[in-house]
């Protein structure tokens, strides 16, 4: 095991004291801190100390391939870590988003790469299937719920504007793409008139339109909100996002854990772009019954979110006065990221103490790990068996 050293990204929508509570630095922050990456993708690699310097994990796995990855995950995946962990700290909504399932983001990848200038939607080959953990209390949007439901909701706000919309969601799930389209397509002219008509509305929904219209007052992307499944996580739920899900994450602070890729279309709710055309094609209108995944405990002290990916594999380990050392055999290459207390974690090779927010690295070719004691680690691997 190693030290790992990872970047922090500065994105508007993130928190001024998640993060640098979470590593005992002083609050309130410089700047919005969003996101902690922990892994080895080319725009934010983490790193390692090398000589006295920092080195690029990008460039020590390159080095050596095997050792660090291991041949089942070469052959699988190249020589690349498959797997990306953060932690998201978010103090405002993110925007309404979706990720392109395998096939769909090496043909939009190759499509960009052909072209010259304009925008990317894909800035790499792969898909990104996501695992969000809550630390605290968190609120996400996730997924369509069922259309009888959201069209209770339009109804409810008493705008005459969203008639065609409510005539689409008549048609149940067949016609969620007719009603999100008529949504995210809706006349720039008469945007900002219909968000106000909505957020007077009042109603059920009125605290969400209202958080969403205060900061985007002309953008449909908040009546799309109102599509979606609304959750409400606990510390130790997560939400499993597969390619082609629309969501956002509304406020909280989590783990999370994916394919290693940065492929994000979006459709609204950011002043960054939005592809509408794109997030259209690649958005599977499905109704997402149920959002939340529970932990499932494997072991005394050890807990996981089955998903049905092997790029990545998410495992929490608890330590304390019952519990002093846990062992964990997971393959391939390891992040391990403390989020309370003081552990110690070795692979067999060496050894790691960790404080909260901190993490280290460990490559293919160590052992067993070994988590001793006091506080909460979160451990991250392949899903290859």
């Amino acid at each position: 095991m190693e030290p790992l050293h990872g970047p922090i990204k500065d994105y508007a929508w993130g928190s001024r004291s998640a993060l640098a509570e979470l590593q005992g630095r002083p609050v309130p922050s410089a700047t919005p801190e969003a996101e902690l990456w922990l892994g080895a993708h080319p725009c934010a690699p983490a790193a390692v100390e090398r000589a006295g310097r920092r080195v690029a994990l990008t460039e020590v796995l390159a080095a050596e391939p095997v050792d660090w990855l291991g041949q089942p995950v070469l052959e699988r995946f190249g020589t690349r870590l498959p797997f990306l962990l953060k932690v998201l700290a978010a103090a405002a909504p993110l925007s309404l988003q979706a990720h392109p399932d395998a096939e769909q983001a090496r043909a939009g990848y190759a499509v960009e790469q052909a072209r010259i200038g304009g925008h990317r939607n894909y800035v790499d080959p792969f898909h990104k299937p996501e695992l969000l953990v809550a630390l605290g209390p968190m609120e996400a949007l996730c997924g369509f719920r069922d259309p009888d439901a959201s069209a209770r909701a339009l109804a409810a706000l008493g705008v005459p504007q969203l008639r065609p919309v409510l005539a689409a969601l008549a048609a149940g799930p067949t016609g969620l793409a007719e009603a999100v389209r008529r949504l995210l397509e809706w006349p720039m002219a008469e945007r900002a008139g219909l968000v106000a008509a909505a957020r007077a509305a009042g109603g059920p929904d009125a605290d969400l339109v209202s958080r969403l219209a205060d900061a985007y007052p002309a953008d449909p992307g908040v009546l799309v909100a109102l599509l979606l499944n609304r959750v409400r996580l606990a510390p130790g739920e997560a939400i499993w996002m597969p390619a082609g899900n629309l969501h956002a994450y509304l406020e909280g602070t989590g783990v999370e854990v994916m394919a290693a890729s940065d492929n994000v279309l979006r459709g609204g709710l950011t002043p960054k772009h939005v592809d509408v055309a794109e997030l259209l094609r690649v958005l599977r209108f499905e109704v997402l019954d149920r959002p939340v995944v529970p932990p499932r405990e494997v072991a005394d002290g050890v807990v996981t979110w089955p998903v049905p990916v092997d790029d990545f594999a998410l495992h929490r380990v608890t330590v304390g006065d019952r519990r002093r050392e846990v062992t964990l055999a997971v393959p391939g290459p390891r992040v391990v990221l403390c989020t309370a207390g003081r552990i110690t974690v070795t692979d067999g090779v060496a050894s790691v103490a960790l404080e909260p927010g901190r993490a280290a690295v460990g490559r293919a070719a160590g052992g067993v790990l070994t988590v001793t004691g006091e506080g909460e680690t979160y451990i991250a691997s392949t899903g290859l068996v």
